[in-house]
């Protein structure tokens, strides 16, 4: 078929690949002249299937009430007149259940670990071509703790995961130090952790673009710097695109991977997309060669960051505000990001400004993505990865281009209810 992709960050790229190889004339259409110039450019770095706890847990309800009007807050809603934000909040507040987050999580965990092993396998496939570079590390994720109460509960977290097939294993906080000796300076804080030996680290921008050189290699167009207007349907068919220049643009199929602006394509066709943009902010630290800086990949929970090493730099990244589709930076916001650092690694050095970035995670009520075919033909989706966009981009790429060329996909996982 001929298959117009929109959006070229991480998601959409690997489903370029992977409808490529099926055997499909691609096409990637994107607003920006680059691929995961957005959302994609500079977040945490991280494969996490130990971070596939759903946003919505019986304790985040607490937590934002407790931190609303706090300017630097982990998660900060900004509350304002928008009827999607409230629809989705309510839908948020009933996935907030144990029994709702236990089954979020199983399809979580799954898709997580099977995208995590098709990114192995993409490795492997594309290395005797140049292979893909993208200071990617297999040291595994470690997830910290400075607060006895986080602890319990990540334990609980992590028992439930352990039942889908996630290790995460606990750690003493002596332990945790022993596999990422830059936290000896605040072996005092610390009160324990777990351990997920086969999750990665890498950076996302460039995993996708060497990924989207290796797509051109194969045949995939991509029309940059070209926005799409709207979709244009036939009855119950979706049959082309129009772009801002005028261009109308036909297809076999469509697939939607535009993350959290995915919903306002669709609302014309009488859609409802319950995905919103929450912003995330992250801070590049240049190392030099002596800098006491981690090289195993971290999660801090209670305030939820995250820490890799990318080559010789340090990427913290993390935090939810939900304030629309603002792109602004928040100096308390960005503050805080090292502020914490300098908590946890009070030993390192950079030898250059930090550089601040914000993107928007595209967040579903239950923070399962919404992965297959709309109820108009030749429309399919894949987006509302939230936090998990590098996480599961190469399985939810797989799994759409099996689900397209009507396979059984090689898991199991919920067709979207639209």
């Amino acid at each position: 078929m001929k298959i117009v992709v929109l959006g070229a960050g991480v998601v959409g790229v690997a489903s370029a690949w992977y409808l490529s190889r099926a055997g499909h004339e691609v096409t990637v259409i994107d607003r920006q002249s680059a691929a995961a110039q957005e959302t994609s450019f500079a977040n945490g770095g991280q494969i996490a299937v130990s971070h596939a706890e759903p946003w919505a847990n019986p304790a985040t309800p607490r937590k934002i009430w407790q931190w609303l009007g706090q300017e630097d807050a982990p998660l900060l809603l900004r509350l304002r007149a928008d009827p999607a934000l409230w629809r989705w909040s309510w839908r948020f507040l009933l996935e907030c259940r144990a029994r709702r987050t236990r089954a979020n999580i199983g399809p979580i965990t799954t898709l997580a670990q099977y995208s995590r092993s098709c990114l192995q396998a993409l490795r492997a496939e594309l290395a005797p071509q140049g292979g893909l570079h993208y200071d990617q590390l297999q040291r595994g994720i470690l997830h910290l703790y400075t607060d006895a109460k986080e602890f319990e509960q990540a334990l609980h977290a992590a028992a439930i995961m352990r039942d889908y097939g996630c290790d995460r294993r606990p750690l003493t906080a002596d332990e945790c130090v022993a596999i990422e000796p830059a936290l000896a300076s605040a072996r005092g804080r610390l009160v324990g952790g777990d351990f997920s030996a086969e999750d990665e680290s890498g950076d996302a921008q460039r995993f996708s673009s060497q990924l989207a050189a290796f797509c051109r290699r194969a045949g995939v167009s991509f029309r940059l710097d070209t926005v799409i207007r709207r979709l244009e349907r036939d009855g119950d068919r979706v049959v082309a695109a129009h772009t801002d220049s005028g261009e109308r643009i036909t297809a076999d199929a469509f697939v939607l991977a535009l993350g959290s602006y995915s919903p306002q394509l669709l609302r014309p066709l009488g859609l409802s997309l319950p995905v919103i943009p929450a912003k995330g902010y992250s801070a590049t630290l240049t190392l030099p060669e002596d800098s006491v800086a981690p090289v195993t990949s971290l999660t801090d929970d209670q305030y939820k960051l995250v820490f890799s090493r990318l080559g010789q730099r340090l990427r913290i990244a993390g935090t939810a505000e939900f304030a629309g589709f603002d792109l602004a930076l928040n100096p308390v916001r960005c503050d805080a990001l090292l502020r914490r650092t300098r908590q946890l690694f009070p030993e390192l050095r950079d030898s250059a400004p930090p550089q601040f970035w914000c993107g928007l995670r595209p967040v579903t009520p239950s923070s399962v993505p919404f992965i297959g075919a709309s109820r108009y033909r030749g429309l399919w989706l894949n987006t509302g990865h939230g936090t998990l966009g590098w996480t599961m981009a190469c399985g939810s790429g797989r799994l759409l281009a099996d689900l397209i060329a009507g396979r059984t996909p090689d898991i199991a996982f919920p067709a979207p209810a639209l």
